[in-house]
């Protein structure tokens, strides 16, 4: 057998066996009678017995056994589904669950479109302003932002349907944005190869594919940088931006995230020298 193979099939084992026990330590976690099973005079273990998981999942008690046993057997997404049902499994705990099977999950399970900033979230925007701030996912969709950012760039995101309020989606087909930017032939491309590192780890699913398909028919540019299959790290740096009222600011890019760190990250500008901080001030008109 081949090393890569061996290595390989070495992986596949070690899922197996996380999967069995991340099944079997989830099912320990539950209680019974909040779950309206019939209590049971003597349990030896604590938590579902797996037959009340199977039962609850619809799938064989041998099957599931078998499965938490970490052998070689093979769980279609609409069964890890109602596993994970079954053992009352949050979003997060549902991901891994796949993950360790080796399966995508099904996109009515993911989160996309319909995803929103938390009230607090929101505050947090509202009280750094007039530092120009956004909270954006792994995708760069724009979940939350500020009035001064909307000032900087020149676009009043509010009035924008929230498919479109993309970082990399407007910096290539919107006017205004693509026009504040500087130095836009050198942030695009870096943005563009953090999508792509960002995006190996969700490779066939479908939300991710589906702006990526976005990205690809929108714009010949994105097509050309996405060719050169470069990857980056996010980190905080400087970028300058035109503003036709004020002219040029240099504003330092400080990356913050919140638990659970899922992807969203808020991303905060800060004048990176007194002319700048002058000429932010002077577009925000101070704080209000």
């Amino acid at each position: 057998m081949p090393v890569t193979t061996r290595i390989t099939a070495t992986v596949h084992a070690d899922n197996r066996k996380l999967l069995g026990a991340f099944l079997r330590t989830r099912r320990e976690s539950l209680d019974p009678n909040r779950l309206g099973l019939a209590r049971m005079r003597q349990r030896r273990t604590p938590g579902l017995r797996r037959e009340e998981v199977a039962q609850l999942a619809d799938v064989g008690i041998t099957w599931y056994t078998w499965l938490e046993q970490g052998r070689p057997i093979q769980a279609s997404p609409k069964t890890l589904t109602a596993i994970a049902n079954a053992l009352q499994c949050n979003e997060a705990e549902t991901h891994h669950l796949f993950r360790l099977a080796g399966q995508s999950l099904p996109a009515a399970t993911q989160s996309g479109g319909c995803e929103q900033l938390s009230v607090y979230g929101q505050k947090i925007l509202d009280q750094l302003d007039p530092l120009p701030a956004i909270i954006s996912n792994a995708r760069f969709d724009i979940l939350g932002f500020n009035r001064a950012y909307c000032l900087l760039m020149g676009v009043e995101l509010a009035e924008l349907p929230p498919e479109d309020r993309n970082c990399i989606y407007l910096a290539f087909t919107h006017e205004h944005w693509r026009a504040s930017q500087l130095d836009w032939d050198e942030v695009m491309p870096k943005m563009v190869a953090l999508f792509r590192a960002q995006m190996a780890e969700h490779l066939g699913e479908p939300i991710w594919e589906a702006q990526l398909a976005r990205y690809m028919a929108v714009s010949e540019d994105f097509r050309t940088i996405w060719e050169r299959h470069e990857v980056r790290s996010i980190d905080n740096n400087v970028k300058r931006f035109r503003h036709p009222l004020v002219g040029v600011m240099s504003l330092r890019q400080n990356n913050w995230w919140s638990a659970p760190r899922n992807g969203d990250r808020m991303l905060v500008y800060v004048p990176a020298d007194e002319q700048s901080e002058r000429r932010l001030h002077q577009l925000t008109g101070g704080a209000e």
